[in-house]
């Protein structure tokens, strides 16, 4: 966390607990971390950005760097020291143009609808103070810009990558150390039927012999060569969803290596396969049961092992595996689902899984006005929940999700730099069907206590619980689970019974994310402070408890408990 004059550390060693206890559960903690634990990275939770607005988030020449949004990427840059990834891209991607002679930004929006206050625009037009505006990032952060691919209009895409190549070319970009890690050639290729930009037959096969010459113009005006740094991403396939889109068949990466994609010089330069997703389907005024069904946690692993395949398989290309576009509901999420309290237990949970599965980065997609955003960067006139004209503008502000960022950074830390990482494992509950539970282990150096040399291991140094039962306004009892623990030592093989004892933790700190009810749009605390501020910054004195090990801890229905292990 950054430090400032509002901010007191304050530990409690007792925090009174109202909520009624259902039952209790013992769970068994691993010591130190199996050889095929994934790491996990400090930039898990990256952010999607809806292109056509991109000015709004970070700033002009003209305004200046756009501070709240720099603020709450910097939030997470002080816990892990590793700024999120930032792609500029998505649908809006496709309706962009390079405009000799534009200075920033021009674009064309339809009206606003209820169920989409803010739509993306039907067409922008953009210069060369569109590209540069990235100096206004944090530094070193990556980036993955995307360029048209939907009209077929290779000079457009030409000209788009000649101006990103020269943004990061920039001296300002360069000292700033802000890295352009991709290019994207395209958005959702395989809906391009249902926006009537290709043929209602489209497949794999025309997508891949349309992309291979197009992505070659795209990496000789960009710059992207086997030795560059920049590399693209492929795939950006949408996933079914609902009855909004029928299944299409064969846009996977298996698809792309079935035709033949990695034989192409354009093709060598994927390094990254990126798979977009959304996870409920509800148009307005989802209440409670809605938020029931997004919080099952059988449901949110069943949404994200549908991809465990396409995981493996492009893992065992080399390639990385991201979610580059994801959230909880499409069009732009939904009043009661998307912006309440219970969205960042969601958000967490979602992030967690699809890490311990291989995923390396969770892109959650966010544009100015979208109801499940983590930020809302600019001031907003019109509401978001249902567009109407609001009786007083609405100031920058974070939502609810945001604060899963936040609790995954202090969960991940900045091992992630350091050594192999931080490493992640999933806990079996048993028969804990609201509760989720992950361990996190950094490497120390292992005393043998006999005179030999150290080695190292991953050691045990913090878990997060999250109790996905959803306590709402309309409830009137709060349930709880007590959480006792058994470690598990089995890694020391014959080690005596003397020496594990010496090493296990004695006591640890309990860290609760503070949430008066699940369908609350703000009001949320995090160890008792709040990110709900004019810049972003948090304020507040943490609280903190400290407490034995052996006593366990409780955590109530619709929250979730930090537990970062102390080894006195």
């Amino acid at each position: 966390m950054t430090k400032d004059a509002s901010f007191v550390r304050k530990i409690l060693f007792f925090l009174p607990y109202t909520a009624a206890l259902t039952h209790a559960i013992t769970v068994n903690l691993p010591f130190t971390a199996p050889d095929n634990a994934p790491t996990v990275s400090g930039s898990l939770f990256s952010l999607s950005l809806e292109q056509d607005r991109w000015l709004d988030w970070v700033g002009t020449a003209s305004t200046g760097r756009n501070e709240f949004f720099f603020n709450t990427l910097d939030n997470l840059i002080q816990i892990t020291g590793e700024a999120p990834h930032i792609r500029i891209g998505a649908d809006s991607a496709d309706h962009t143009d390079f405009g000799v002679g534009v200075k920033d930004a021009e674009a064309i929006f339809p009206e606003p609808t209820e169920i989409e206050p803010y739509p993306e625009a039907t067409n922008i037009t953009v210069g060369d103070a569109f590209y540069e505006a990235v100096r206004f990032l944090p530094p070193h952060t990556h980036v993955i810009w995307g360029v048209n691919f939907a009209t077929k209009n290779i000079t457009s895409a030409f000209l788009q990558a000649q101006a990103i190549q020269r943004a990061f070319s920039s001296n300002v970009v360069q000292d700033a150390g802000i890295i352009l890690d991709a290019v994207e050639v395209g958005n959702e290729p395989n809906i391009y039927p249902r926006n009537t930009v290709r043929p209602v037959d489209y497949n794999i096969s025309e997508y891949v012999q349309e992309w291979i010459p197009f992505a070659s113009n795209v990496s000789a005006a960009s710059g992207i060569t086997p030795n560059s740094h920049t590399q693209f991403w492929g795939g950006s396939f949408a996933d079914s969803f609902s009855e909004l889109e029928p299944s299409t068949s064969g846009f996977s990466p298996q698809g792309l290596f079935g035709n033949g994609i990695l034989n192409s010089e354009p093709g060598k330069l994927i390094k990254t396969f990126s798979q977009h997703h959304y996870n409920a389907f509800c148009f307005s005024n989802c209440g409670t049961l809605q938020l029931e069904q997004l919080l099952t946690k059988s449901t949110i692993r069943s949404n994200l092992s549908i991809f465990a395949e396409d995981v493996a398989v492009v893992r065992d290309q080399g390639w990385e595996y991201v979610l580059g576009e994801t959230n909880s509901n499409p069009l732009h999420g939904a009043p009661g689902l998307s912006n309440v309290a219970g969205a960042a237990l969601w958000a967490l949970d979602y992030a967690l899984f699809a890490a311990q599965m291989g995923v390396r980065r969770v892109f959650f997609h966010e544009g100015v006005g979208y109801k499940y955003n983590l930020i809302q960067p600019t001031t907003l006139t019109r509401s978001p929940v249902d567009g109407s004209t609001l009786p007083s503008p609405l100031p920058p502000h974070i939502q609810p999700p945001y604060y899963a960022a936040i609790i995954a950074a202090e969960a991940i830390g900045n091992n992630s730099r350091l050594g192999d990482g931080t490493r992640l494992v999933e806990l079996a509950l048993g028969n804990s069907a609201n509760l989720s539970a992950y361990t996190f282990f950094e490497d120390f150096e292992d005393e043998s206590g006999s005179g030999e040399s150290t080695r190292s291991r991953s050691r045990l140094a913090r878990a997060v619980f999250i109790n996905l039962e959803v306590f709402s306004s309309s409830m009137e009892k709060r349930t709880s689970v007590h959480v006792d623990f058994d470690f598990d030592f089995s890694d020391f093989g014959d080690d005596s019974d003397a020496r594990r004892i010496a090493v296990a933790p004695s006591m640890m700190q309990v860290k609760r994310l503070a949430i008066g009810h699940a369908d609350d749009t703000s009001g949320l605390t995090w160890g008792g402070v709040t990110y709900e501020t004019n810049d972003g910054r948090y304020s507040g004195e943490e609280s903190i408890e400290i407490v034995d090990v052996e006593d366990g801890f409780d955590i109530q229905a619709t929250e979730v408990v930090l537990l970062s292990f102390l080894f006195l």
